[in-house]
């Protein structure tokens, strides 16, 4: 969902702090650096928007969509060893779009999109959580999305990449300081469409949604590394992808999403957007997804999300959720419990703080998955 615009405008105002220009003097001219400390504001101008239902077609509709604004490929997953040790990693892929437009150029640094990579390792046994976040402007090669000749997306050595023709089978691969992944994944379900034929409102306002799908379960195998130790895991992965031109409704303060794996061959996204006056947003619903990949759309009012914990971070202060009931009506309705299997994975080192971590899940049904928390350490309100 749209939850990682405000991650994506922070993009651009920290790309301009760290003196990454995308102006490109005329030849032989001085070129003088500066520092800016905001974001251009959200124009949506000249991009197209998210407002009927997409014609989907895939491998090519994993590749970027640049006639639109943002947009991210989100790959999470829970594994675990032969003998039971347990991680969670995040790897996503950010694009944000300068211009609508692009300008012809000589200059192979000339570039209209920039590219932030957000990684993270969970380590569950060691109460260790670790992250990373690197970004480039999509020109010279330094990072950007494909689909030819496979399905690839990157940013610099971090990256996923099909090993064939359907992207079915692909490698994720990155490495931060002190930990890394090397994992292969294989697509268990065709795409899940999010909202109506993937059309997922975030709003009652018209083109305030985004195109979505989810890669639901991806069986997931190979190595993570920690310290120098390399441990060979197996487990089940999420895989969401998004592109837009919106944001969320000005009275906004934050959201709770949660992607879920079940036991039983099925899975859940769920999440609520949460207002500044308390009440929540009524357009953005969920998706449960059958054995076969079949689906079933859920509108808020066919779930609820009851928090049973919570937990005060001691960076931030800030006060989270930190245990759920999660209830899905209906005649194959089922309550299950939510618990974080590591309490701190709050991302608290950019502007904006947020939490995102591995979960248990149990009751009516078990398994793994994972949870985005925002707006708890101030309001999204305003800020894109």
């Amino acid at each position: 969902m749209n939850r990682r615009v405000f991650i994506l405008l922070l993009l651009i105002g920290l790309v301009l702090l760290f003196g990454i220009s995308l102006y490109e003097p005329a030849s032989g001219a001085a070129l003088s650096a500066h520092t800016r400390l905001t974001a251009p504001p959200h124009d949506k101008s000249g991009f197209a928007r998210a407002v009927e239902p997409w014609v989907w077609r895939f491998p090519r509709d994993h590749g970027a969509h640049p006639e639109f604004q943002t947009e991210w490929w989100y790959y999470t997953g829970n594994v675990a060893t032969d003998e039971g040790r347990r991680f969670g990693y995040q790897f996503t892929i950010f694009r944000r779009a300068i211009s609508p437009r692009a300008h012809s150029s000589d200059s192979e640094f000339r570039a209209k999109d920039i590219y932030m990579a957000h990684f993270t390792v969970s380590d569950i046994a060691k109460d260790d959580f670790y992250h990373d976040v690197r970004y480039a402007r999509g020109g010279a090669g330094l990072a950007g999305a494909a689909i030819e000749p496979f399905y690839r997306v990157w940013l610099e050595d971090w990256e996923v990449r099909a090993e064939d023709d359907n992207a079915n089978k692909t490698h994720v691969s990155a490495a931060g300081d002190g930990f890394a992944i090397d994992l292969r994944l294989y697509q268990m379900k065709r795409p899940a469409l999010q909202g109506d034929r993937g059309l997922s409102p975030k709003s009652a306002e018209i083109g305030n949604a985004s195109y979505y799908y989810s890669l639901t379960r991806l069986l997931t195998e190979g190595g993570i590394t920690i310290g120098g130790n390399t441990y060979d895991v197996s487990g089940q992965s999420w895989m969401d992808h998004e592109f837009s031109t919106s944001a969320l409704g000005d009275n906004a303060r934050g959201w709770d999403w949660f992607g879920l794996i079940f036991d039983d061959n099925t899975e859940l996204m769920v999440g609520q957007i949460r207002q500044v006056d308390g009440s929540l947003e009524s357009s953005f619903g969920g998706l449960y997804v059958y054995p076969g990949g079949e689906t079933r759309y859920l509108d808020a009012g066919d779930f609820s999300i009851a928090v049973t914990d919570t937990w005060r971070s001691p960076q931030s202060n800030a006060d989270y959720p930190a245990a759920w009931e999660i209830k899905v009506k209906g005649d194959e309705g089922f309550s299950i419990l939510v618990a974080p299997l590591l309490a701190d994975q709050e991302l608290h080192s950019a502007d904006i703080v947020y939490w995102e971590g591995a979960v248990e899940i149990s009751g009516d049904k078990r398994g793994y998955g994972y949870a985005e928390l925002t707006g708890y350490v101030g309001s999204m309100q305003n800020r894109f």
